[in-house]
C-alpha cells in the first residue's frame, strides 16, 4: 500500500496494488476517516468520516497534485501489472 510523498497536508495519500485494474484514483487517511477519489475527473467516490468541508479541502489538494498523483500511480502499477502478468 505505497504512499505518495511531497504532497504536504495533514493526510496520508495512498493506493492499493490490487486497486490497480480500476481507473485511476486515490485514497485519503487521516486518524481513523479515509476516502476515495476517483481522478479523472476528481470526485468522491466513498467516504467514512469526513466532513464536507474537509472533503473539499482534500479534493483542492488532489487537484493541486493531480500529476504527481497519477505519475505515482502509473509507477507503481506498471511496476505490479508487470510482476502478475
Amino acid at each position: 500500500m505505497p504512499s505518495i510523498k511531497n504532497i504536504s497536508s495533514p493526510y496520508r495519500f495512498f493506493f492499493y496494488s490490487f486497486d490497480c485494474n480500476e481507473p485511476k484514483h486515490v485514497h485519503i487517511q487521516r486518524e481513523k476517516m479515509v476516502c476515495k477519489f476517483w481522478l479523472t475527473p476528481v470526485i468522491l467516490s466513498n467516504n467514512y468520516g469526513f466532513i464536507s468541508n474537509e472533503l473539499n479541502s482534500i479534493r483542492k489538494i488532489i487537484i493541486d497534485n493531480q500529476i504527481k498523483i497519477e505519475e505515482a500511480w502509473n509507477e507503481h502499477c506498471s511496476k505490479y501489472n508487470r510482476s502478475t502478468n
